[in-house]
């Protein structure tokens, strides 16, 4: 029997398998209806004939596109593996994720309307630098879900966006406690500047270090390598001399190890170093910094799943619905690598090799 002429339609599978359209639909959907061997009879058709759905024309009928829109920061290594988790989760839901980018030429701003642009039924928001009341005013025109950090209540009506994120309090206090059992008694902060992150983190260190009598100052600098390299020659400019540095991500801390690696000071030798988000870059075998994890996969389980949760209704575990937002807490845990041990001769060996 000769197949088809040109790109195989749902009719053509439908004829092959003895079925109604309606039912190949439901079968390739993997919907309620078909029998199992009416399913497995569509679905051999289908391959037969290399059948792919348009889904276009699918979102279209249906007035639906089943996407979720994700802004990222490509320069992120950590958002780059959010990423990764946040696409097999969608898979797994019937959704597609499409991306967009925050460069340092192209804000988040930008990025959002690109999405909203591409008619994303929610937007998943990593990190994200708008102020909680711009995230309410984005989640009243489509779902939002904020991945890393806490969204306060804005003065947007509605019930705000839905947010996923482990304990910065919690993260930090593991890396005071650790840096602490090693016998640490001072420690340099290198915050990621403002923002409800950065604050978070700063917090998690002095709180942590208070309650144990450790001695720590803070400097504010930013989220990414410049940051760190910046702060690295400030502290040794100015003869800083803690013996361990707790910076805000892994980023900052491989800027801030870079300036070390070139001053000669040793890690963990001379100076202790830790991250956060346990990256990429922590991992890799000339770095193996310590850092916190905060569990990628199971944050982009819990945000896939609150998102599809406002569209297509509230899943098993009733998280969503008709209440207010949603605040997801995941537990951090500390991954101990090669930056940290006992206490050294701290930063100020710099200055005395250099007397």
């Amino acid at each position: 029997m000769p197949g088809p002429v040109g790109r195989p339609t749902i009719k053509d599978v439908a004829a092959l398998a003895g079925v109604s359209k309606g039912m190949v639909s439901l079968a390739l959907r993997g919907a309620p209806g078909p029998s199992a061997q009416t399913a497995a009879r569509v679905l051999r058709a289908a391959e037969e004939l290399g059948y792919r759905a348009d889904r276009a024309a699918s979102s279209l009928a249906l007035r639906r596109t089943r996407l979720l829109g994700v802004a990222m920061n490509v320069r992120n290594a950590y958002h780059a593996e959010l990423v990764e988790e946040l696409v097999s989760a969608a898979g797994e839901t019937g959704y597609e994720v499409v991306l967009a980018a925050v460069t340092r030429t192209r804000g988040e701003r930008a990025a959002v309307e690109t999405l909203l642009d591409s008619r994303c039924e929610a937007l998943l928001l990593l990190g994200p630098g708008s102020s909680a009341a711009e995230l309410a005013e984005l989640d009243a025109r489509t779902p939002v879900v904020v991945l890393g950090r806490r969204a306060r209540a804005g003065s947007a009506p509605g019930r705000g966006p839905d947010v996923v994120r482990a304990s910065d309090e919690v993260g930090m206090r593991l890396v005071v406690e650790h840096l602490a059992a090693l016998g640490h008694r001072d420690l340099l902060h290198v915050g990621g500047g403002p923002g409800d992150i950065a604050e978070d983190r700063r917090a998690g260190v002095e709180a942590a270090a208070a309650a144990r009598g450790l001695r720590v100052r803070t400097v504010q600098a930013g989220f990414d390598e410049e940051a760190g390299v910046v702060a690295a020659r400030r502290a040794l400019g100015e003869g800083w001399a803690p013996t361990a540095v707790v910076a805000a991500n892994d980023r900052v801390a491989v800027g801030f190890l870079d300036v070390l690696n070139r001053e000669g000071v040793t890690v963990p030798g001379d100076v202790s170093l830790t991250g956060y988000d346990d990256s990429p870059l922590a991992r890799l075998g000339h770095v193996r910094l310590t850092s916190v994890s905060q569990d990628p996969a199971e944050q982009a389980r819990c945000a896939v799943r609150l998102a599809v949760g406002r569209l297509d209704g509230p899943g098993d575990e009733g998280e969503t619905g008709g209440g207010g937002a949603v605040d997801v807490v995941l537990e951090p845990r500390l991954v101990v690598r090669g930056t940290t041990g006992g206490p050294g001769a701290g930063l100020a060996c710099q200055n005395d090799r250099t007397n």
